[in-house]
């Protein structure tokens, strides 16, 4: 292959999980740009259909949209099912499901509640295992896959000031459930790796965008001393959803300036 055909994904399926908004648009746009049909879900129905036209009369893609609540296993299995059966295979997995960072929920483990625990656990660790498992079944009958999970900078350290024990065990635990399903699904031609972006514009952290003193904080956390913009992203998902990435996997790439370098 030559350096363009790499990143080319024209023909291959591509789901992207809580697509409705931020950087799950990112990542349907970058994803349909190189020729992925796609199948995408969240729970706003309304917000998936104008994505999925979107992408359609931008891209000239297939677009398949269902609603789904990817922490419950069986709307999972429902929805994998019915893309298999549309499309005759998947290709891609974006787990792009979750939390956003600080907006969590911020309290001292001492008072951290088990229902704020367990909720965080389930919409971060246990949609990404879900999916991945069902995605994988069919994946496996081609032979090949790619599946992409989102961690966090704060999976891999912690910042002083933010009490979210719930998001550093959930986006930590992805870290590693990346590298064991790489051991795991390599025998099927499956590669898994993760992205652990740094702070990000999307829905839950746009109030956080517009506060000075937090911006000149997380900047101040961040050699590059900027905050994250969704061009930054648009590479790295595409390397790891194209066969640029064939020979890459279990590994979790911060997109974060820098900040997990000190």
């Amino acid at each position: 292959m030559d350096v363009n055909e790499l990143f080319e994904l024209k023909g291959q399926v591509a789901i992207v999980t809580g697509a409705s908004a931020g950087l799950g648009q990112v990542f349907t746009d970058v994803l349909a740009s190189k020729g992925a049909r796609l199948a995408i879900c969240a729970r706003r129905v309304s917000k998936l259909k104008e994505l999925a036209q979107m992408l359609k009369k931008k891209h000239k893609t297939e677009v398949f949209f269902m609603k789904v609540d990817v922490t419950k296993e069986e709307q999972v299995t429902k929805f994998c099912k019915a893309v298999f059966e549309k499309y005759g295979r998947i290709d891609i997995l974006v787990n792009n499901v979750g939390t956003s960072g600080v907006t969590a929920g911020d309290a001292p483990s001492f008072k951290f509640s088990r229902d704020a625990w367990t909720n965080e656990i389930e919409k971060n660790l246990t949609s990404t295992f879900l999916m991945s498992r069902e995605a994988a079944k069919y994946m496996s009958r081609n032979k090949y896959g790619r599946i992409i999970n989102l961690s966090s900078v704060l999976g891999l350290v912690a910042a002083d000031g933010w009490n979210m024990p719930s998001y550093y065990a959930s986006k930590g635990g992805i870290v590693n459930l990346t590298r064991g399903l790489a051991v795991e699904f390599a025998k099927y031609g499956i590669n898994v790796n993760a992205i652990a972006p740094g702070t990000f514009p999307s829905e839950g952290t746009k109030s956080l965008f517009k506060d000075r003193e937090f911006v000149k904080h997380v900047e101040s956390l961040v050699p590059m001393h900027r905050m994250g913009r969704h061009d930054d992203l648009k590479g790295v998902v595409l390397f790891l959803a194209s066969h640029a990435s064939d020979y890459v996997t279990g590994h979790t790439i911060p997109v974060d300036g820098g900040w997990t370098i000190w």
